[in-house]
């Protein structure tokens, strides 16, 4: 059935009063919290920024369905046919918006029409959030921490691949490379990979992109990034080397045994003291 724009959106998105003679109860009021930032910080004009070049738009709108799988994720769901369980909520409601929720169809179409130029301002978006609250903190010193993370899809989704999964053997899967900012807990940016790829597939290119947008933004802070022994490799060592920056990796002693040696039989040890 198709509805119209007024019988989907509402215009209020005040935060709720709090009235205990109102038996209008919820599970979900935390999600005030979120709503109170995502108008603080804009967020509904900004994503309309990013699908403005989309020619068809559906009823609810691409931000508003943006936003439904923040909040879906919020509420601790991952599969989308979940959202039965607080469709009707009157405070998920207010949050995105909307008097009613698109349903399975609706955002499963929106995100495929969703291109590689609507994740590119996505992407830049997050970042600028990201680099606008780094400004205000002002840290002096700045760490980066590179890493994999295996998500498993149940299904033949476009860019799956079986590999490596402990929880999940077998099953397809995507494993991008994040860089996340040990200071806030924050991603600030991410390298979409299929699941059958190394850790180290496309790692260096990536890190050093990470580093050079954060010291354009960031000028004078000290960087400084964290790496497993995945990622513990000649190139990559030299590369972060040239960059300039200060860096641990775990050393894979396995692959290296006459290395583990020569550590094991030194009698002193130089380093830099902590600052």
């Amino acid at each position: 059935m198709r509805l119209s724009k007024s019988a989907v959106s509402r215009k209020s998105f005040a935060l709720p009063e709090l009235r205990f003679e109102d038996q209008s109860l919820t599970s979900f009021s935390g999600l005030v919290l979120f709503q109170a930032l995502i108008g603080r910080l804009d967020i509904r004009e900004h994503l309309r920024s990013c699908f403005a070049h989309l020619k068809l738009s559906p009823v609810a709108g691409y931000p508003a369905i943006f936003l439904s799988l923040v909040c879906h994720l919020l509420l601790g769901f991952r599969f989308l046919r979940d959202v039965r369980y607080y469709r009707d909520d009157p405070m998920v409601q207010r949050f995105l918006g909307l008097q009613r929720l698109p349903d399975v169809a609706t955002v499963s179409r929106a995100v495929a029409e969703a291109d590689h130029r609507t994740v590119d301002k996505l992407r830049h978006l997050l970042r600028r959030l990201l680099l606008d609250r780094l400004r205000c903190l002002r840290p002096v010193r700045l760490t980066t921490d590179f890493d994999g993370s295996v998500l498993s899809t149940r299904r033949a989704a476009e860019g799956t691949a079986v590999g490596f999964n402990k929880t999940h053997k077998g099953e397809r899967s995507y494993y991008p490379l994040f860089c996340t900012i040990a200071q806030t807990g924050q991603v600030f940016d991410f390298f979409h990979r299929s699941g059958n790829v190394h850790d180290s597939n496309g790692a260096k290119d990536f890190i050093l992109a990470c580093i050079v947008a954060l010291r354009q933004a960031l000028p004078g802070v000290i960087i400084e990034a964290r790496l497993d022994s995945a990622f513990f490799s000649d190139e990559i060592v030299r590369a972060l080397d040239r960059a300039g920056v200060e860096f641990s990796i775990s050393v894979p002693f396995e692959r290296f045994v006459e290395l583990k040696k020569m550590i094991e039989g030194r009698r002193n040890c130089r380093g830099s003291a902590p600052s």
